[in-house]
Order: C-alpha cells, then sequence, then structure tokens
C-alpha cells in the first residue's frame, strides 16, 4: 500500500527518523520515494548519509508530489509550517501529524486539506517500542486510514481512538507516560544508593527490575492487582513498603500529574501559553 508512495517528512527529527528507520527496515517503503525536510542542512545530510532519503529545506518542495505528508515539527513551529504548505499539497494525498496539541480542525484549515490524520507517539517509538493513539478526520478515505496504519505501525504498536478528546488523554498518560516511569526508576536507583549500593548496581537491579516486571505480565496476564498482590507476603517487606506509599499519597499524585499533563495539552492546543494548574496548587 505505500510501496510505491511518495512519503514527505516536514520536519527531520528523532520520530521523524524513528518513522524512516521503521518503513525501511520493515520493508513497507522504500528510500528514495521518502524524502525529509528540515531547516538545518546538516541535519538533512546525517539522514541521507544513513538512510539514502532524499532532503531539502523547502517544505513546499518536498509536500510537492507527495501521496503522504508527515508532519513531524514541533508544536511551536507549526503555525509557521502551514501557511507555506497551503495549497501545495495534492488533494488526494494524506496528511499524518504527529505534533502534541495540534488538533485536527487547524491542520484542515490551515492546510486547506480534509484528508488529516492527528496521532500522539511516545518516545519508546524511537526504538520501534512505542505506543500511537490516533484517529481520523471526516474525509479520511478506507485507504488512507490503512495507510495511516502502516505509518504508525513502523513506530510500534497503535491504537485508534473514538474520538478527538482521547488524543489530549494519551498525551497526558502514553506519551508523557515515560518521563514518569524514569523518575519512578531515578527514585529507586538513588534509594539503593542511600542504602549502600554502588550507582552502577542500583541502575542495574532497577533497570532489570522494572524491565523483568513488564515482561512478566505479557508472560503471566493478569489484573496489576493480583500481581502486585503475588509479591505482597502479609507482614512482609512488600507490604510494608506499600504501605508507606499508599500513606504517602503515591496513587494520588500519579492521577494529580495525569490529570495537569491532560489540562497542559488541552491548554496547548487552543493555543493558550498556561494551563490551569491542579487543584491546591498556587
Amino acid at each position: 500500500m505505500l510501496k510505491d508512495s511518495k512519503i514527505a517528512f516536514i520536519g527531520a527529527g528523532a520520530m521523524a527518523e524513528a518513522m524512516i528507520e521503521g518503513l525501511l527496515s520493515k520493508d513497507i517503503a522504500q528510500k528514495q520515494n521518502i524524502v525529509a525536510s528540515g531547516p538545518r542542512d546538516e541535519r538533512g545530510k546525517a539522514l541521507q548519509e544513513k538512510y539514502g532519503v532524499g532532503i531539502t529545506t523547502d517544505n513546499a518542495q518536498a509536500a510537492k508530489g507527495a501521496d503522504v505528508v508527515v508532519l513531524s515539527v514541533k508544536p511551536q513551529v507549526l503555525p509557521g509550517v502551514l501557511p507555506a504548505l497551503k495549497g501545495k499539497v495534492r488533494p488526494e494525498a494524506l496528511v499524518l501529524s504527529i505534533v502534541a496539541g495540534a488538533r485536527i480542525e487547524n491542520i484542515i484549515t490551515g492546510l486547506s486539506h480534509g484528508s488529516v490524520v492527528r496521532s500522539m507517539p511516545n518516545t519508546p517509538a524511537q526504538i520501534g517500542e512505542g505506543i500511537t493513539v490516533w484517529i481520523a478526520a471526516p474525509g479520511v478515505t478506507t485507504t488512507q486510514r490503512e495507510q495511516a496504519r502502516m505509518l504508525l505501525g513502523a513506530l510500534g504498536q497503535e491504537v485508534e481512538a473514538d474520538d478527538e478528546d482521547q488524543l489530549d488523554m494519551a498525551t497526558a498518560l502514553s506519551g508523557t507516560g515515560p518521563a514518569y516511569v524514569f523518575l519512578f526508576m531515578e527514585a529507586l536507583v538513588d534509594a539503593g544508593v542511600h542504602l549502600g549500593f554502588s550507582r552502577r548496581v542500583a541502575e542495574q537491579l532497577v533497570v532489570q527490575t522494572v524491565k523483568g516486571a513488564v515482561d512478566f505480565y505479557h508472560y503471566s496476564p493478569s489484573h496489576l492487582a493480583r500481581l502486585r498482590n503475588q509479591v505482597t507476603s502479609p507482614g512482609g517487606t512488600s507490604a510494608e513498603a506499600l504501605y508507606y506509599l499508599e500513606k504517602a499519597g503515591f496513587r494520588t499524585a500519579i492521577s494529580r500529574a495525569v490529570w495537569a499533563a491532560y489540562e497542559r495539552s488541552v491548554a496547548l492546543g487552543s493555543g493558550r501559553k498556561r494551563g490551569h494548574k491542579p487543584d491546591g496548587e498556587k
């Protein structure tokens, strides 16, 4: 479906590179049909040398004649990018946005183009282990939906949303999620160092523990509470540790953090520079 399609990446950052690498390694697209556009010539040359794709610093030139146009710029750059592309995208082309917070209506208006898919990948997509939530505008055809599914599948797993509000939810949960995990891991490592481990050993213990816990979940899929109960003996070390986590409001802190990220995503989508702060914060 994409083998002979010309694909233009407007924005040549890490996520664009991840998608290019996934498309080529999975033999979904051909390098001679891919072009990446970005303001830095040296970045383009690096992609060209590594993947053999076409490069340019002219966004309109990249989009010209493309069957798929991937918007992969930073959110703050998008308002300046859309006007230059208006009228330059082929009427039958698919526009796929991976720009955080950019609403479909704004992209459709900015490009005067109705076939738009909005998506929210996360950073593990850079190694093909991400998960992307996406939704298509009414003007997207069945064929274009499958194209979007294949493109996003190059980054890992993909989930089609029921409505666009779920993209902001996904931004807060899975899009920002790796940051929560890394902070949790960092706190565990610091605790290990406090106990007396070297930082190297503490990191090794924490990383493998987190990886092993996730792998065990896939090996023996159960409700997460059941898995937690399996390692929580009455009066044992896990029970003692979990008691203090609950007492410290661990669940509440996570919930409030996700909600704050959700509100920030909504604010970005509406063009507000600052979002509402969670209740109780000044």
